[in-house]
């Protein structure tokens, strides 16, 4: 993955150290970071669904002009705050990537955030980590492979069209246990 590829991926990360530092309710810089982040996520709700080519006439229309007003804000509170402070940090994070934070705006295939990807692979990051407090590498294992299991049939569940169709299903030579009335190569 290259480094921007990387980097078009942290807005959710941005907002997320924003929203450290505003919890307490004593973070105006934040509180207000947040709400200009925001005004983008609205627009991106707007416009799930459409087709990249729709996505991206309306975030040059809507949200180019809130990235460039952001950007000049966020280089206008540098000057404000101390150079120390965990909203300086913050701040000078957002500008080292704004590169890449920014890509979404030129390009609709590409999402704001990676929210829906980590909320989907974390039940699987959770297994892997439980299974490394089994007790035994034997244990281990088996719980890996149960858990693959599981995770397989969730996954044949919710793409049922994907595991429908024969050419997508294991091949008989490469699993001959699952179909043993298939002749398997080199047998004789």
């Amino acid at each position: 993955m290259r480094r921007g590829d990387y980097a078009r991926l942290l807005l959710g990360h941005l907002r997320r150290r924003f929203f450290d530092l505003a919890k307490d309710g004593c973070a105006p810089i934040a509180s207000e970071a947040l709400e200009r982040i925001a005004a983008l996520y609205a627009i991106e709700k707007a416009i799930r669904g459409r087709s990249a080519e729709q996505r991206r006439a309306v975030r040059q229309e809507q949200s180019k002009p809130v990235v460039v007003a952001l950007k000049a804000w966020f280089e206008q509170q540098l000057t404000r705050v101390s150079a120390k402070s965990l909203i300086a940090e913050a701040i000078r994070y957002a500008l080292h990537h704004w590169d890449g934070l920014t890509r979404f705006v030129d390009d609709g295939r590409i999402e704001l955030d990676t929210n829906i990807v980590e909320r989907s692979i974390r039940p699987i990051v959770l297994n892997r980590k439980n299974a490394l407090f089994a007790g035994h590498d034997h244990g281990a294992e088996n719980w890996a492979c149960i858990a693959s299991l599981i995770e397989t049939a969730l996954c044949r569940a919710r793409h049922k069209a994907v595991y429908a169709d024969r050419q997508t299903m294991p091949s008989g030579l490469v699993f001959p246990r699952i179909r043993p009335n298939r002749p398997v190569i080199g047998s004789a």
